[in-house]
């Protein structure tokens, strides 16, 4: 099995679907997933609409393709931007695919990928169809890339209660705890947290204004917490309330 750190990822971009803000906040986000070794972004550049993308290329090395737009309301950008992944995806060079955009067209290319035993990861606005969000193995909205870490979080941050009144959320969190619970009923984090990702591509604690999955379980105040072990070595496990 790959390590997450050190996948080759194709990072393909459709200009007229992003915004030239995320760009920092999303090559910071994919670096945690692994290298992009291709970084393009689509679009028809002979325009004026995309000169904000135009302004940030160069640096960040992304390099810009270029589509006309032949047909007045046909968008040639996702064209293009589905055979370059098909071709890079018949190389086998990569490990993973990151398609940056909010156009539910993109839906049957992340299957298709997935199919090929790669791995999909997704950004785009909260306004993305669910279909194309539940085809990558993540999925990010790019309105998170836009925040700051001494931005609004806090005051965006979800209550006990609220989080509680989110029977989507409590259900992940404890079936994912339940999988990997041994007898006991404790269940390390981090296989929880891949667990999570599974059921739910667009999971991500900052959504509900937490930085990490732990501070979220916290709030929740739904499992007792056993942290174990010493320095680096320290692990934590979790264990649903309901069970003692």
């Amino acid at each position: 099995m790959t390590d997450l750190s050190s996948q080759k990822l194709a990072v393909l971009i459709d200009a007229d679907n992003a915004q030239p803000a995320i760009i920092e906040g999303l090559l910071v986000e994919i670096a945690q997933f692994g290298t992009a070794h291709v970084k393009r972004i689509y679009g028809d550049w002979t325009g004026t609409h995309l000169k904000g993308w135009k302004e940030t290329l160069l640096t960040h090395s992304i390099q810009p393709i270029q589509q006309f737009g032949y047909t007045r309301g046909k968008n040639a950008t996702d064209s293009a931007m589905l055979i370059d992944a098909m071709d890079l995806l018949y190389t086998e060079r990569f490990d993973g695919f990151c398609i940056v955009s909010s156009d539910s067209d993109f839906t049957r290319l992340a299957a298709r990928i997935r199919e090929a035993g790669l791995t999909v990861y997704g950004f785009g606005e909260k306004k993305t169809p669910e279909p194309f969000v539940a085809a990558c193995d993540r999925f990010i909205y790019t309105e998170l890339l836009l925040e700051k870490p001494e931005d609004e979080m806090p005051r965006k941050r979800s209550s006990r209660a609220e989080l509680k009144q989110d029977t989507r959320l409590v259900n992940l969190l404890r079936n994912a705890v339940e999988a990997h619970a041994d007898d006991a009923g404790w269940a390390h984090l981090a296989p929880v947290g891949s667990n999570i990702a599974k059921q739910a591509p667009n999971f991500d604690p900052r959504n509900y204004g937490y930085r990490r999955l732990r501070d979220l379980v916290e709030a929740t105040q739904l499992f007792e917490i056993d942290e174990r072990g010493e320095g680096t070595q320290r692990m934590l496990y979790l264990r649903d309330k309901r069970s003692r």
